[in-house]
């Protein structure tokens, strides 16, 4: 499974370092190391949805204060 996060400006004054750290705990916090890589692109050309994050090129808008529950739905779920 591959996760992208936009790391462009505007994605990045909405959270992206925030959602980037948080994703790298979660992965290691569930031993995922060997079935996610995590990257980051930019822009992703959704700028007005939030920090845009793509799984195996399926588009999400996360937050810092949603990011556990993306991860739960759309990473655990799927892994």
């Amino acid at each position: 499974m591959r996760i992208t996060v936009c790391i462009g400006s505007s994605c990045h004054v909405k959270g992206s370092r925030q959602v980037v750290r948080a994703l790298q705990q979660l992965i290691a916090e569930n031993k995922l190391e060997d079935k996610v890589e995590l990257g980051g692109t930019f822009c992703l050309s959704n700028c007005q949805k939030g920090v845009c994050v793509t799984v195996d090129g399926e588009f999400f808008s996360v937050t810092p204060e949603n990011v556990s529950d993306f991860f739960r739905d759309n990473v655990l779920a799927k892994v």
